[in-house]
């Protein structure tokens, strides 16, 4: 289950938002009981880089054995 201020893992390329497959963002709301979610994805200084409404298939929970991947974002 995905609740609000939970991080997700990005399933699938958002490539208008420069967002990648692997990216983590945080849900900031949830539509529909978990149908959909506003996610904000921000660089690792705090800055936004984009706040997107996604379906529930295009994200998943963060699980307990991953780790984390800096990458640089497009300018």
């Amino acid at each position: 289950m995905i609740d609000e201020l939970d991080e997700v893992v990005l399933t699938c390329d958002l490539p208008d938002h420069g967002l990648a497959a692997g990216d983590i963002g945080t849900v900031v709301l949830m539509h529909n009981e978990g149908k959909g979610y506003e996610v904000e994805f921000m660089t690792l200084d705090g800055e936004t880089i984009a706040v997107a409404t996604l379906r529930a298939e295009q994200v998943r929970a963060v699980q307990h054995d991953e780790i984390a991947h800096a990458r640089s974002i497009a300018s």
